[in-house]
């Protein structure tokens, strides 16, 4: 039997400057392990040099959302199989040791054995456009926040004449009140070091809340343009559907089910151990789409009539608020999912309820 015409399967460890790959036959046979520079002619090696080992099944790769996303793309258009590969536990690293190789092959193995099946998000549409904006939009508002803290810490400890009159004012009136202020005097005193402190971290307010305000002008019609029938229902809006636009990727085919989106999304129910039968709220999944649907529900249980009769029935029956919640939150996935994969519409005359 002659190289090209043995089945292999790639393993690739992704770094910054270099990515180590191996591959190994369909027995799990060690056969090769070579390292490649991160930049196009190293993608172009890679896939030369996979050709020459065998008939390329599919390579398992850690880091395609990060270090390995560029090469993911290339290998993908180019036509082969990646399967997104997590990183082993400490467990299995202390057992088995660490390199940049052991850690390729290992990937390798994780395809082979089935342990690793998952179909990496492409990152090649309008989706990841969406993503490298919402990046921006994110640290803004961060920033944002931190510098509002900073103004009443400031405030806490300035001179009384000068608390006196900002005390009790609303953040925006704070805000430009601040930013028109015109400090004059010696900065070695703490009133005018104060009041200049003040003034500057206004003005870095402001800036940012225009920064934020650019932001949400971009998105809002790329948003509307990716999932129009996500947007348009009730609760959601550009912050949230974005986000679960994020976690579903570009190719949200990848998902086998709507349950596998609730996992994910870390409102799948989770059994209860010992003496109580009921379901946990799941800590695990994409926190960050969690909060979206948390968010959603929220908006729901003000505004929206069918949950609010969702929630009226089933404290009637005793549950919790948590409880009621992470019911709402999985039936939001489950219509969220429908949307992202464009297989449903919102049932207006269905139960506002989810699963229990």
């Amino acid at each position: 039997m002659t190289a090209p015409e043995i089945a292999i399967i790639g393993g690739i460890d992704t770094h910054t400057d270099v990515h180590q790959a191996a591959v190994i036959d369909s027995v799990g046979r060690h056969l090769d392990t070579q390292q490649f520079e991160t930049n196009p002619a190293g993608y172009e090696q890679v896939l030369a040099w996979l050709h020459t080992q065998g008939d390329v099944i599919a390579v398992g790769m850690e880091g395609t959302g990060a270090y390995g996303a560029e090469l993911a793309r290339f290998l993908t258009a180019s036509g082969i199989t990646v399967v997104e590969v997590d990183r082993p536990d400490r467990k299995a690293r202390r057992a088995h040791g660490k390199s940049d190789p052991i850690d390729a092959y290992a990937a390798a193995t994780a395809v082979l054995s089935g342990r690793a099946s998952g179909t990496p998000k492409s990152r090649d549409g309008i989706v990841e456009a969406i993503r490298a904006l919402r990046v921006v939009r994110k640290s803004a508002v961060k920033a944002r926040t931190q510098t509002i803290s900073q103004i009443r810490a400031l405030m806490v400890t300035a001179p009384s004449a000068l608390r006196d009159k900002l005390r009790g004012l609303p953040t925006g009136l704070l805000i430009d009140t601040l930013a028109r202020t015109r400090p004059a005097g010696d900065l070695t005193d703490p009133a005018c070091a104060a009041k200049t402190a003040l003034r500057r971290l206004a003005r870095r307010y402001q800036a940012l809340q225009q920064e934020i305000k650019e932001a949400d002008a971009d998105l809002a019609p790329l948003v509307t343009r990716a999932a129009p029938s996500l947007v348009a229902l009730p609760g959601v809006g550009t912050e949230t559907s974005g986000q679960l636009l994020i976690t579903a990727g570009d190719n949200p085919d990848r998902l086998r089910s709507e349950a596998s989106f609730a996992h994910l999304c870390g409102a799948a129910p989770v059994p209860s151990s010992g003496r109580t039968n009921r379901h946990r709220i799941n800590r695990g999944g994409d926190r960050n789409a969690n909060s979206a649907l948390y968010t959603i529900v929220l908006v729901r249980m003000r505004h929206d009539h069918r949950t609010r009769d969702y929630v009226a029935r089933r404290t009637a029956q005793g549950m919790s608020t948590k409880d009621i919640m992470r019911c709402l939150k999985r039936f939001v996935a489950r219509e969220v999912y429908r949307h992202l994969r464009g297989t449903g519409v919102l049932n207006t005359a269905g139960s506002a309820g989810g699963t229990s």
